[in-house]
């Protein structure tokens, strides 16, 4: 129970296991955080520590079937996992599970099985360190795939870094669009009520009526004056007499067609049937106020969109390595004295675990 599979599992492991090369690799995932211009300013930067999520994502990846298929697509990692031959050493190489031949190329599945025995992840949570252990029968074909985990991890952080500024700005972006189209609609009603009515400005047009008003009331002002005096030199059939009275009706009529402009419509008077002055001022306002408030929006919009742009550009994610691939000069693995201390330690502990309760059922006899 000792010594045959001692001798079993040390004839196989000098004999038969080829050797394995090791190349390591570790890396983390960092977050530099820009600070404002402001901030530039004063010359003050921060680099803030690794994303405890994305690091967690990362572990997660490392150890799933779509970073093999990646990888598998450019390596042909059953070739490389496979070279020594399956009937040389079945134990320690790639080969699909089957109880009569050992044809590759097997599934995914097998493929990721076999993975997890030839990488190896140690993931530190309290300091969001990542380090990898890449086994392969050639120190050449362990950089190649320690290289290429580094490249996908790196692609894995970039994804999400882009799926994060896309989460962050796609609100934004909703709200300016919809900012910019109420302000387009509100500016298209008020061109409208400007085109109709013929009038850019009812303020101006209300300022100018009440400075032509002004103007008429100084001119009757100056014909009531002028009758005064006519009536007090000359007789009353005087023909000035009679034009300045004419004058004088003719300038209230025109007051009084002015001032009914700047009532309430054509009930006031208005004999042209058109809306008066006051009407149309309050329906301007009302638009004037809508676009106002449409712009006022829009630039609210504007701002959180280009904040949000902003905090995107400032979470950047990059994956910084703090132990670049490394090329094996000697066989590190299979650990042959460790792995055979091993079979005998559990064979010895099974057969005096066995010992003793023979014992045992001896003695109860």
């Amino acid at each position: 129970m000792v010594i045959l599979p001692s001798a079993v599992t040390g004839w196989y492991l000098w004999t038969r296991a080829a050797d394995q090369y090791a190349s390591y690799v570790g890396f983390s995932v960092r977050k530099e955080e820009v600070s404002s211009a402001v901030e530039l300013l004063g010359g003050i930067t921060e680099l803030s520590g690794s994303s405890s999520s994305d690091t967690d994502i990362l572990y997660k990846f490392l150890q799933s079937q779509e970073i093999v298929r990646r990888i598998d697509a450019v390596l042909d990692l059953r070739e490389i996992w496979s070279k020594p031959g399956p009937h040389q050493d079945p134990v320690f190489t790639y080969h699909p599970p089957s109880l009569f031949t050992y044809e590759p190329p097997g599934t995914i599945e097998d493929l990721t099985e076999h993975w997890l025995r030839k990488v190896k992840v140690y993931y530190d949570e309290g300091s969001g360190l990542i380090d990898l252990r890449v086994l392969a029968f050639t120190p050449d074909d362990a950089h190649a795939i320690a290289e290429e985990i580094f490249d996908e991890s790196s692609k894995k952080i970039n994804d999400l870094s882009a799926i994060a500024r896309e989460d962050a700005m796609r609100y934004a972006r909703d709200e300016l669009e919809e900012a910019v189209e109420r302000l387009k609609e509100k500016r298209r009603i008020l061109t409208e009520f400007r085109n109709t009515y013929r009038i850019v400005d009812p303020e101006a047009s209300i300022q100018g009526q009440v400075g032509l008003i002004t103007t008429l009331q100084n001119e009757l002002a100056s014909a009531l004056i002028e009758l005064d005096m006519l009536q007090g030199s000359a007789s009353s059939n005087d023909p000035r007499i009679q034009q300045a009275r004419r004058r004088i009706e003719v300038i209230e009529n025109r007051i009084d067609q002015e001032r009914r402009k700047l009532g309430n419509g054509p009930a006031a008077g208005n004999d042209n049937g058109e809306e008066a002055y006051a009407e149309l001022l309050g329906t301007y306002e009302t638009l004037a106020v809508d676009r106002q408030f449409a712009e006022e929006s829009y630039r609210l919009a504007l701002s959180a969109y280009d904040a949000a742009q902003a905090e995107a550009r400032r979470q950047s994610r990059y994956l910084a390595a703090h132990i670049t691939p490394t090329i094996a000069q000697k066989s590190e693995f299979p650990d042959r004295p460790l792995q055979l201390s091993l079979v005998v330690i559990f064979s010895f502990l099974l057969w005096a675990t066995v010992v003793l309760v023979s014992y045992s059922l001896k003695d109860r006899r």
